[in-house]
């Protein structure tokens, strides 16, 4: 049987309880086809450093992208991508943000990787602004991602590896139109709105000869969204404590690092949901294992045995994130790094602390899913790595 083509799906910013809210046509579309994991979780909040873990398999320390503005990919760490084209894969990208810029280094093994992106209002290259908010509004909206990308797909006559990022959903929520879908605020009509044209771009690949029975497909988000008291488990916002934060980047709650994934495909289980807890850096070991590839040295774990025909048990996986962005944020002196790690096996519980400093944070996830009630833990002084 010939390898399937393979196609990532980023939908940046996008909450995993919006994304499973039901409501999303083409995510439901890809559920239904597909793998459904339910307890993803990112690395990052900060879209550079998440995406870079998905395409290396490896936790931000080891392939160097930690902070918003300062680091590039390090030069020795392979990507997905560099090893899709090494097995023949003819190779593309369209980004629409300033965090997937070549400057970063995510452009490497790429035939094309297309990261054009318009200047700020005010005339200044988003690269040089560390204001997440800011900085989406320098997005490609989802009907050009949607069009470049199907001009480059439907000219392939090969086996090829495509990347297709979505950026609506991160601020300011203004949908540009009414897809009719029924939403609850501007930021579900933009997750609504990406989600029209990644259903749009997967007819055409299904009218080109592609369709969900023979082409790979893994959906994710790099982080989620807290929209500050928009939904039970926001933390942002001065009523909730934390002035400072502004949709994401300062926090490691749920909210922003709970992510959608769906992976769908030839021989993928239809309408399977996995409860267990996984991560992103997983992914790239995943697509290694499924096209029978040699595995890259890697911080993540192949996802495959959830995806046979009856799922392999599997030992339960710490989840740790880090932000480094609190150092970034201006305006707000004193502001700490975080590390954090995620513990699924027994009482699903998570620990926060700040880099630096003793201050510890343990979150009962089952008694407290929303984690409003820390219980401060006494520690040393942490460590930057």
């Amino acid at each position: 049987m010939p390898q399937p083509n393979v196609l990532f799906i980023s939908l940046d910013t996008v909450r995993s309880d919006v994304a499973y809210s039901g409501r999303m046509p083409n995510i439901e579309r890809l559920r239904s086809h597909g793998t459904t994991f339910t307890q993803a979780i990112s690395s990052c909040p900060l879209t550079p450093v998440s995406h870079a873990t998905v395409f290396t398999g490896l936790q931000p320390p080891g392939h160097g992208i930690r902070h918003l503005l300062s680091e590039q990919l390090r030069p020795d760490v392979r990507t997905l991508a560099e090893r899709m084209k090494e097995a023949g894969y003819a190779t593309g990208a369209v980004v629409s943000c300033p965090g997937l810029n070549k400057w970063y280094g995510m452009d490497r093994g790429f035939d094309l990787y297309d990261d054009e992106i318009p200047r700020l209002p005010d005339g200044r290259d988003p690269l040089t602004v560390g204001d997440v908010k800011m900085r989406g509004l320098a997005l490609k909206r989802a009907p050009v991602v949607m069009e470049r990308s199907i001009d480059w797909l439907t000219r392939q006559d090969g086996p090829f590896f495509f990347f297709a990022h979505f950026f609506d959903a991160h601020w300011p929520y203004e949908p540009p139109e009414d897809v009719g879908v029924e939403v609850a605020n501007a930021y579900e009509g933009e997750v609504a709105y990406s989600d029209h044209y990644v259903g749009r771009l997967l007819d055409a690949l299904a009218e080109a000869g592609h369709d969900l029975d023979s082409l790979l497909v893994v959906c994710f988000s790099d982080h989620g969204e807290d929209l500050a008291g928009w939904y039970p488990n926001d933390h942002a916002g001065e009523e909730l404590g934390h002035p400072y934060e502004e949709g994401h980047g300062c926090l490691l709650f749920d909210a922003t690092q709970r992510v959608p994934l769906i992976v769908a495909g030839p021989g993928v289980p239809r309408r399977r949901e996995i409860p267990d807890q996984v991560r992103l850096v997983d992914l790239m070991p995943t697509v290694l294992d499924l096209l029978d590839l040699k595995p890259e040295p890697s911080d993540g774990l192949s996802l495959a045995g959830y995806l046979a025909p009856e799922p392999v048990e599997q030992e339960p996986r710490v989840a740790y994130a880090e932000t480094y962005f609190p150092a970034e944020r201006t305006g707000y002196p004193g502001l700490s790094p975080l590390h954090a790690v995620r513990l699924s096996h027994g009482r699903p519980q998570k620990v926060i602390w700040q880099v630096g400093t003793n201050a510890i944070d343990h979150y009962d996830l089952d008694t407290d899913p929303n984690e409003r009630h820390a219980h401060r833990l006494t520690g040393q002084p942490g460590t930057t790595d």
